[in-house]
This record gives C-alpha cells, structure tokens and sequence, in this order.
C-alpha cells in the first residue's frame, strides 16, 4: 500500500518591527551616509574644537571688563553649547535637505516608520556624536581646569536631552527654507549668530546689561544650555545654589522655558517640515 506525502510550504511571515528597531536601522543607515560625506564629517568633529580653541581667549577678554567672571566655567558649558549647535542643528540641516532633496524622506513615508521616528532617526547619528564630544570636554576639562564635581548630573541630562530635541526640530524648521544643501551655510546663519551671541556662548550673560541678559534668557536655545550650567556649577550666571535641591529651585524657570521651547518648535515642525523638494 502506498501513502501519499504533501509538502506543504510554510509562510514565513515578516518580523514586526518596533519604534526602537525602526530609530535604530533609520540611525545605522544615517551613519553610513554620514561617514562618506568628508564635508559633513570635520562639520562634526573638527570644526567644533576649534571654535572652543578661540572661545577661551574671547572669554579671557570678557573677563577684564566684568570682574569676577568664572571664564572656566564658561568655558566648559560654552564649549558643550557650540557643539550640540554645530554638531546637531547645523549638521542635520544638511542633512535634512539632502535627504528631502533626493526623495529619500518621501520613499521612508510609505514605509512602517512615523514622521516622527523619520526625523529622529536621521538624527540619531548627530545626537549620539554631540552627547560624546560633550562628555569628553566634560571629562577633560573638568580634569585640566580642576573643576568640581557636577551639582546634578540629572539636570546636565534633562538639558542635553532638552537640546537635543529642540535643535533636531529647529534643523528640520530650517530644512524647509534651505533650497539645497550648499545654502544651508546661508540658513543656519542667523540661528547660529544668534545662540552664540544671545545665548551665553561667547558673550557671558554676566558681561551684559541687565535688561539685555534678561531678554537673551528668554531666546529659544538659551534656557536649555543654561541647564547645562546650573547642573554642573549650581549657577545661572545670577547667583550660586548649595545642594543638590538648591539647584532645581535656581532651574524651575529655564526649565519651564526649554520644555516650552522644545513642544513649539516640535510643533512648527510638524506644521512646515517639507518632505519633498523645493520647486
């Protein structure tokens, strides 16, 4: 007696996927991109170190109209500041453009990933790279200038985490009114003058008018940089904290203002961001 054998085929049916898995293929496939454009490569790690090399004989020169300026103090959170601006908004402006500009963004839309996870998964790369040149000036120069211990390494998180969402949603605000990557240079521009300027990067707010350090405080990048500062040093420029509960008194208010800052501009995004080229 004979027996027939079916073969049956099985279906394998695809891996689902997660928002962590899809952020985590969006940033490898970012960082591939990223390692071969030599430009956007010394944007990211060159260029930073040395606007931090000519920082500390601007603030050497602030320092002898404003006494008592803590010129290391200020060069340590400035110098963390330039970074996540040239690193992260700057580096992601281009990269949003690019990306928009040869359909890329518009073909990841018809896939699984959200908006969202899109925009923050390009960004990973720049994000990760910011969060590791600041630990090193950290280390570093906490080591080289004889530095305290931070006051509260939590509120150094919360405004680097604060930073880095802001300045992503800022890059992609820019990428709307950037043409092509070669005028991104052009677009960034005014941003740039104005968180190095207004935000207590080059200029300490000490070394300003009142009225004038006031209004700076209240520019979009200046409350999360000033996280920074008051995390590590127990100070907004106004007057010193003691303890680790002291400082989250000083950081009600800057925090208030960078977690305001970050959902408008998280929503401008999503009202103007632009995924297919400009015409």
């Amino acid at each position: 007696m004979s027996t027939a054998t079916t073969a049956t085929t099985a279906t394998t049916a695809p891996a689902a996927t997660t928002p962590l898995s899809r952020l985590l293929a969006l940033g490898r496939a970012e960082t591939t991109l990223l390692r071969r454009n030599r430009t956007a490569v010394f944007v990211a790690l060159v260029l930073p170190f040395v606007l931090v090399g000519s920082l500390r004989s601007i603030l050497r020169a602030a320092a002898e109209h404003t006494p008592g300026l803590d010129v290391d103090t200020n060069l340590i959170t400035g110098s963390m500041g330039i970074v996540l601006l040239v690193v992260v908004y700057t580096n992601l402006t281009s990269a949003y453009t690019a990306r928009r500009n040869d359909l890329v963004l518009k073909r990841l839309r018809t896939g699984e990933a959200t908006d969202t996870e899109i925009l923050f998964g390009t960004a990973v790369p720049s994000i990760l790279l910011a969060l590791a040149q600041c630990l090193l000036l950290g280390v570093v120069g906490a080591a080289a200038l004889h530095l305290r211990t931070p006051a509260n390494p939590l509120l150094m998180l919360l405004g680097l985490a604060l930073s880095g969402v802001l300045l992503t949603a800022l890059a992609a605000l820019s990428s709307a009114v950037t043409r092509t990557v070669e005028t991104a240079g052009i677009t960034t521009l005014p941003l740039m003058l104005v968180a190095q300027f207004g935000s207590g990067l080059l200029v300490p707010l000490e070394s300003m008018p009142d009225g004038v350090a006031d209004l700076c405080r209240l520019l979009p990048t200046t409350p999360a940089l000033q996280l920074l500062r008051i995390g590590w040093f127990g100070t907004d420029g106004v007057g010193p904290s003691e303890g680790f509960a002291a400082t989250w008194s000083t950081a009600a208010l800057p925090l208030l203002l960078a977690v305001g800052w970050a959902a408008a501009a998280l929503w401008a995004t999503r009202r103007w961001f632009r995924w297919e080229p400009r015409r």
